[in-house]
């Protein structure tokens, strides 16, 4: 359905996109004696071309490392034992340190322990795993930077709302599996963090260091918990001295009492993880397949893809992928009481703003969260917040210099004709998509979500996906 205003009343609106990291990533250095390793940071060179790599020669060079501005080190474990971290660390504040470790004992130890075999792994903010199979260097060291462009605005350039994916796994190896996939779902609309124990996890979630400081009214004031949006766990990591504890039962314990609106993925293949089937999405860890599951879990219940509404035992009545579908079932809902009492349920979790900032709609997410009318009342507020957004966006152009897009066939000619860079820079900060998902053309949002690039490459790539689209619509219509 789609709204038109009055021409001779009409007026446009800025678009203002979401930006979730106001610092960025400038400049990636790297010490190893690995070559592929330092081969691979030309490829990050071209995926991520507004992070400036450099390679670093040697431990004196590395240990003078200076830069105002933000900045991820990237170490083997040869590096991380022979550089001075302490040193690297005075010369700059916006510094990530990660040790990128092909040590097979590292890929698979808990913090405590692999600390206690190899020292060295204790100097870095971040640990992950690499190697020349299934953790190809190209593929590990730009989630790597995303990873630590993320920590470090969470951790210090939090002032608004954040949209965080929680991931907690003692494990290197998983996640630097995991992550490359997680970032091309998410592109720039969530960051994610990474905690390896229980007691990282709970400070992290709630701002404190043992669960009798929670307390139950005050407890979303401190940490990080109502920025979450998933939680991605292993069911056994580090719980104090018990390095191999049953954590994960503790912290879904935790989440269901406290924010019961986070969705969980359990993913693990221990037997007494399908006890926490009823809570979680149990995701059996390195199966083949497994990743797919993931993804279309995220899609569906993080408010990354479709809005879809559901009864308890996830009979899926809608599957909504724009606003303009949305309000379509807000209609239905005037006459379906079944319906509106399911729109209660997810006014009262709160799943209409996420999905609404998931699409770049910040504003009336904010007006929506969390929206706890009931019956008629709350389809008919639904329906004019939303209806009113709708008509604003017919006249909320996309400005490239004092070029206005306004339609897909405006989009089209600006990538054809505006200069590479321009296009460069709009896309690294997923304006486009965010623009797009508003404007309804989820579909195209979300195939330039994952591209990165420069030059004439990069436009011609997303000139042609707009191009394609098209014509699908006007097939369609």
């Amino acid at each position: 359905m789609r709204f038109y205003i009055n021409p001779n009343r009409r007026r446009e609106f800025e678009f203002v996109p979401r930006i979730i990291n106001p610092v960025r990533i400038h400049q990636a250095a790297i010490f190893s004696a690995d070559e592929e390793l330092r081969k691979a940071g030309k490829i990050l060179q071209e995926n991520m071309p507004w992070v400036k790599v450099i390679w670093l020669r040697d431990p004196i060079s590395s240990s003078n490392y200076r830069s105002d501005a933000p900045s991820v080190l990237i170490f083997d474990d040869v590096g991380m034992n022979l550089v001075n971290t302490e040193k690297i660390r005075r010369n700059g504040d916006d510094l990530v340190l990660v040790l990128a470790t092909a040590n097979t004992t590292l890929h698979c130890s808990p913090p405590a322990l692999a600390q206690e075999k190899f020292p060295y792994s204790a100097k870095a903010d971040l640990v992950f795993a690499y190697n020349q199979s299934d953790l190809r260097p190209e593929a590990v060291l730009p989630a790597i930077v995303r990873c630590a462009e993320d920590k470090l605005n969470i951790e210090k350039y939090s002032k608004e709302r954040r949209f965080i994916f929680l991931i907690v796994d003692d494990e290197p190896r998983w996640f630097s599996q995991f992550l490359p996939v997680l970032y091309d779902i998410i592109g720039q609309r969530a960051d994610v963090m990474l905690t390896r124990t229980y007691e990282e996890t709970l400070k992290f979630l709630f701002g404190v260091e043992t669960e009798a400081e929670i307390y139950g009214t005050s407890y979303h004031l401190q940490g990080h918990g109502d920025d979450v949006v998933c939680v991605i766990s292993d069911f056994f990591f580090p719980k104090g001295e018990d390095l191999n504890a049953e954590a994960g039962r503790d912290l879904c314990r935790l989440l269901k009492r406290y924010y019961p609106r986070i969705p969980i993925i359990i993913a693990s293949k221990a037997q007494e993880g399908e006890e926490l089937k009823n809570w979680a999405l149990i995701m059996p860890k390195g199966d083949i397949g497994s990743l797919d599951i993931l993804k279309q879990y995220i899609h569906d219940y993080t408010g990354m893809g479709d809005f879809v509404i559901q009864n308890e035992q996830r009979t899926i009545y809608y599957r909504v992928k724009n606003i303009h579908q949305l309000y379509e079932v807000l209609l239905k809902a005037e006459v379906d009481d079944q319906l509106r009492k399911l729109l209660e349920i997810y006014g009262e979790k709160d799943f209409f703003s996420t999905w609404l900032y998931m699409h770049g709609f910040r504003e009336l997410g904010d007006k929506l969260r969390p929206k706890r009318d009931r019956g008629q009342r709350l389809v008919s507020v639904l329906q004019r917040y939303i209806r009113r957004e709708i008509l604003r966006m017919n006249y909320t152009p996309l400005l490239i210099d004092d070029i206005k897009i306004v339609t897909l066939s405006d989009l089209l000619n600006t990538l054809r004709t505006v200069s590479p860079e321009k296009i460069q820079y709009f896309s690294d900060n997923d304006f486009f998509s965010i623009w797009l998902d508003r404007k309804g053309y989820n579909e195209i949002a979300e195939e330039f979500r994952p591209i990165h690039g420069s030059g004439p490459k990069l436009a011609q790539k997303l000139a042609s996906i707009v191009e394609k689209w098209i014509d699908i619509y006007r097939g369609n219509a």
